[in-house]
């Protein structure tokens, strides 16, 4: 990767919509320029999707902290719920750190169900400081 798939991948995070020739008019090229090079960042994998961000209610940061050994049946029960943005299995202090969206309610509900396999910690965003 050099400058300009860099610029090309900032420009698409902060706007996914963007056509090939509008990128190419910020970065001096041609959108078939831009598009080849789009497209190569997409065969090397370093683009894995474009996406959209949403804007939550309520985001939690949760680390499970596992009681037994029953990862298997910790995972299918974490991965039934929709609110669940990120689920990954970590090394460190925790077992797995979750990003989700629940709703106060929808929470107690989650919690309740993991705690037949682990113990957790729930920070809460209270002011999204990233501008």
């Amino acid at each position: 990767m050099d400058e300009i798939d860099f610029q090309i991948l900032n420009l698409l995070k902060n706007n996914s919509r963007l056509t090939n020739k509008e990128i190419g008019s910020q970065i001096h090229m041609t959108g078939q320029a831009v598009g080849n090079r789009i497209n190569r960042l997409l065969d090397d994998k370093i683009i894995k999707q474009f996406t959209i961000e949403i804007a939550y209610d309520n985001t939690q940061y949760i680390r499970l902290f596992m009681n037994n050994s029953e990862f298997t049946a910790l995972e299918e029960a974490v991965n039934r719920f929709s609110e669940i943005e990120v689920f990954d299995k970590v090394s460190g202090q925790a077992c797995y750190i979750i990003v989700a969206h629940f709703s106060r309610e929808q929470l107690q509900v989650f919690i309740e169900t993991i705690s037949r396999w682990a113990r957790y910690s729930v920070e809460t965003v209270l002011v999204n400081r990233k501008k």
